[in-house]
């Protein structure tokens, strides 16, 4: 059988390497543990810790989850929305 994922818009941003409260706003009240180290970004996923590399996106699930999401998958994956009015 085959199967499309559905249509559902996530929330992200790019971890650049220095947008550290950036990051720490979009993650607050989260309860997942988010340390930075030099360029790396460690998250607490819901499989275990990860590493977020510079430039990767930290993407928000439907379960409020965090995770690590490398660029070109993103670009492939994911377009832009408008903001809602």
């Amino acid at each position: 059988m085959k199967y499309k994922k559905k249509p559902v818009v996530i929330e992200a941003i790019q971890w650049n390497g220095t947008n550290m409260a950036e990051i720490a706003k979009f993650t607050k009240n989260s309860g997942r543990y988010i340390e930075f180290e030099d360029d790396i970004c460690r998250i607490e996923t819901l499989e275990g810790i990860m590493i977020a590399s510079k430039n990767d996106f930290i993407i928000k699930g439907v379960q409020g989850e965090f995770y690590p999401c490398k660029p070109d998958i993103f670009e492939q994956t994911y377009e832009s929305v408008a903001k809602e009015q």
